[in-house]
């Protein structure tokens, strides 16, 4: 259907174009109605008057404006005249006889301006709505009925779509509250399905299916990380006790200094793995007993390495919560980064204090300003070259926020690098 027969269609059924089909008589008479040289009403033969004379052999109407002046042509219906008698008390008026006929009536009164100014024409409706009265019509149609009921639908359309959208959806928000809870650390976190619209599920079912992927994949690589660390354990333990038994040289302390960075990383590496995915319960830890175990063990490859070591508990018990294993394994990284990146000179001084801190500094070069914050990620290594594998200070933060604790790095005043491990209190 074209848009011409919908428009047409809309302004019958609204009953814009059943008056001007009703008119075709009262359009024509205004057309040629015009006032003579005394001022009296008159009609002017014009063409579609000549038309509707052929047309309706029996035309006949009534002319009268507001001064009282009257134009009368043809014989009226006798079921009309008594009309004639209220003429002046009727504005509009549509007339039907007896018979009575649903779609037009027999007559109609209508005021209307013309060339003579106000007039009421009282006429039947014999008349035929020409094709080009019937376009003047719709244009009028148009303008007066089509136009503001599209402006009314654009502006309701405009004031509710964007309530009709945050509607439609408010599930995509959720879902990406949810996506922006993953991290790398996380498993098993999907996207719910349930309220996105049907359009979006596609999508977000294909990220769920790559989450799941991951997660595999995050496990396949776990396990490998955890047997590698476990098979590496019995040869590491045997290099170290083949190279104690050599004569003292300068050989043998690079190779305790090789060897021990093997047993270091072995053993990071199954702490992230125990970190992940092992529950444990916390308990009482004393943090001058175990920091003093690590020193005493470390001391050696300290002094082999050109270094002095200072333990400066401040008091003799400190208390906290959480698993010996992991935070020695804290302390441990600390010491041994001391050891790796202090210069091989000076002394490094462990200190544990009554504020459940413990502190390991030494007097190497010290950590640039910019790589403050850099150093706790993982596999960040300031020296391209650096012997370590860039796990300790991350594993070292990883344990601390485990205990709802903080590491702190800067540097001395003087010179070397500064780690606190600050546990709650």
């Amino acid at each position: 259907m074209s848009l011409f027969t919908i428009i047409v269609v809309g302004l019958w059924s609204s009953g814009y174009l059943i008056e001007e089909y009703e008119g075709g008589n009262l359009d024509v008479l205004k057309d040629a109605l015009v006032r003579d040289r005394d001022g009296k009403l008159a009609l002017v033969e014009t063409a579609e008057l000549r038309q509707l004379r052929r047309d309706v052999g029996d035309l006949w109407f009534v002319v009268h404006d507001r001064t009282g002046q009257e134009l009368v042509q043809g014989t009226i219906p006798p079921q009309f005249t008594q009309t004639l008698a209220i003429l002046e008390h009727l504005s509009d008026a549509r007339l039907t006889n007896e018979s009575g006929r649903a779609n037009r009536p027999d007559a109609i009164v209508k005021w209307q301006q013309s060339a003579a100014g106000d007039a009421q024409i009282f006429s039947g409706t014999q008349g035929r709505m020409s094709f080009k009265r019937m376009l003047t019509g719709i244009s009028a149609g148009l303008i007066t009925v089509i136009f503001p009921v599209f402006v009314a639908m654009v502006l309701a359309t405009l004031a509710m779509t964007p309530f009709v959208v945050r509607f439609a959806l408010r599930g995509i928000g959720r879902a990406a509250d949810q996506a922006a809870q993953i991290t790398y650390d996380k498993r098993g976190i999907r996207i719910s399905t349930g309220e996105v619209p049907d359009e979006i599920r596609p999508l977000v079912s294909a990220v769920n299916d790559a989450l799941s992927r991951l997660d595999k994949g995050h496990a396949i690589r776990d396990r490998f990380l955890a047997q590698a660390a476990h098979e590496l354990r019995t040869p590491i333990a045997i290099l170290n006790a083949r190279v104690a038994a050599l004569p003292p040289s300068p050989e043998k302390t690079q190779l305790l200094l090789d060897s021990s960075r093997l047993a270091v990383l072995g053993g990071q590496l199954l702490d992230l793995q125990r970190l992940n995915h092992t529950p444990i319960d916390f308990l009482p830890i004393e943090l001058v007993t175990i920091t003093g175990r690590v020193v005493f063990d470390l001391a050696p490859l300290a002094f082999a390495a050109g270094y002095e070591m200072s333990f400066e508990p401040g008091i003799a018990e400190v208390t906290v919560q959480g698993d010996q294993t992991s935070i020695e394994r804290a302390i441990t990284n600390l010491v041994q980064n001391a050891i790796d990146h202090g210069g091989g000179t000076g002394t490094i001084k462990i200190m544990v204090q009554q504020t459940k801190t413990v502190i390991v500094s030494d007097e190497g070069a010290g950590i640039p300003a910019a790589n403050l914050e850099e150093i706790f990620e993982p596999f960040n290594r300031l020296a391209p070259h650096s012997s370590g594998a860039g796990l300790g200070l991350n594993l070292v933060k990883e344990i601390m926020e485990w205990h709802n604790g903080t590491i702190l790095a800067e540097n001395n005043a003087l010179k070397g690098a500064c780690f606190t491990l600050v546990f709650p209190r």
